[in-house]
């Protein structure tokens, strides 16, 4: 007899994991590390918008700067940048640094508002992910770690990490795209 091939699997979730990241217990904790997170966003955002490097008339000049010292590091016998991000570089930032200065820049700042507001806080922490793996990519380690892990921790946290924050209202009203939310099951 064969099998229903579209019979579902259901794996609950762990109880520590339930607890963690699915509990409102844990929403003081997501701020704090909202708050911190989108913090150092929006300083280093505001920093780039503010010069003239990036965002004003020699845009791009501090970016082409950052990826020709990434470019540095593709030498040795254990480069600091891989090859395939060299090649990147290369190929397609290089030529675009006017533009790619700009959506750092701006980036990094509204990341920083929306991940401290508690706004899209999963959409947020994955894009301020996004632009850390970058940096780690092109050689540059600072702070980039630490707030790759805690971003990480906020993108697993995404239904009650904003609980404290516009999330607690957008998410109940907008759903996921698995759940319509209040808002599209009335107009359905």
């Amino acid at each position: 007899m064969e099998k229903n091939r579209s019979e579902e699997i259901n794996i609950p979730e762990p109880p520590i994991s339930k607890l963690v990241f699915g509990s409102t217990k844990f929403s003081f904790i997501w701020l704090a590390l909202r708050l911190y997170i989108g913090w150092i966003w929006i300083q280093a955002g505001y920093e780039k918008i503010i010069s003239p490097a990036w965002t004003g008339p020699s845009s791009g000049k501090a970016l082409q700067g950052f990826l020709l010292g990434a470019l540095e590091k593709t030498n040795g016998a254990h480069p600091d940048v891989s090859f395939w991000y060299a090649d990147l570089i290369k190929n397609i930032a290089l030529h675009n640094t006017q533009l790619i200065s700009y959506v750092v820049a701006y980036g990094e700042f509204i990341v920083g508002i929306a991940i401290i507001l508690g706004m899209f806080t999963g959409i947020s922490a994955f894009f301020g992910a996004f632009m850390n793996m970058n940096y780690l990519f092109a050689g540059t380690v600072s702070v980039n770690p630490i707030m790759f892990l805690c971003e990480l921790f906020l993108i697993l946290a995404w239904r009650t990490a904003g609980w404290f924050g516009v999330d607690r209202y957008l998410l109940p009203l907008l759903g996921t795209p698995w759940h319509k939310g209040k808002l599209f099951k009335q107009s359905a």
